[in-house]
């Protein structure tokens, strides 16, 4: 159960274009977010970092996805796992390449440049400093230095949502569980302290 419930959205009137796009995409509004309202300008400024991190810029949205699902995997934040396994089906990931992240190395499902941007989610979601050179290396093989630095924020942002959920033990919404236990479910998730 939650240490704070989620506002009621009668009480976040300055957020109901933003709260009515999430609905719109992702089929809930996150209660993450709607638990941060109670200081309005720290969930504006998440919001917007957010969509910067994760919209725009040129590395897909799959793979960003991908990227933060295998970070909140790593730090084992049940709640992000479940909202990412939602938007990586969104931005069209398959249920066989959600289910196969965690074997990114190995698995045919996944392209050099996406190995070598989950490895360094991997590594950087677990300890910072494991990334070395050689994962850095890998990265420029495939990406930019702006794609680079869209990578390590989307890590970078899980990371602070990662730890958000956990210590708040925020509850999980419906539709995040479904597509979890649809896409994660066959390797052993649950929503752990995020059930409700």
């Amino acid at each position: 159960m939650a240490h704070l419930a989620p506002l009621p959205f009668d009480e976040t009137p300055q957020f109901r274009e933003r709260f009515e796009h999430y609905q719109n995409t992702r089929g809930f509004v996150p209660n993450s977010i709607r638990t941060m309202a109670r200081r309005p300008a720290i969930a504006e400024a998440f919001m917007d970092l957010n969509r910067a991190v994760l919209y725009e810029g040129s590395v897909p949205e799959e793979l960003k996805m991908l990227v933060s699902l295998i970070a909140s995997q790593a730090a084992g934040c049940r709640y992000c796992q479940a909202h990412m396994a939602n938007l990586s089906s969104i931005y069209k990931a398959s249920d066989a390449k959600i289910q196969a992240v965690w074997e990114f190395e190995s698995s045919p499902l996944f392209s050099e440049a996406e190995r070598a941007a989950l490895s360094v989610a991997y590594k950087g979601a677990i300890l910072p400093n494991a990334v070395e050179r050689a994962d850095m290396d890998a990265l420029k093989r495939h990406f930019s230095e702006a794609e680079i630095v869209e990578i390590v924020a989307t890590i970078a942002l899980f990371g602070y949502l990662n730890r958000w959920n956990d210590t708040m033990a925020t509850d999980l919404e419906e539709r995040a569980v479904e597509v979890a236990e649809r896409s994660i479910g066959p390797v052993g998730w649950d929503a752990g302290k995020h059930s409700g």
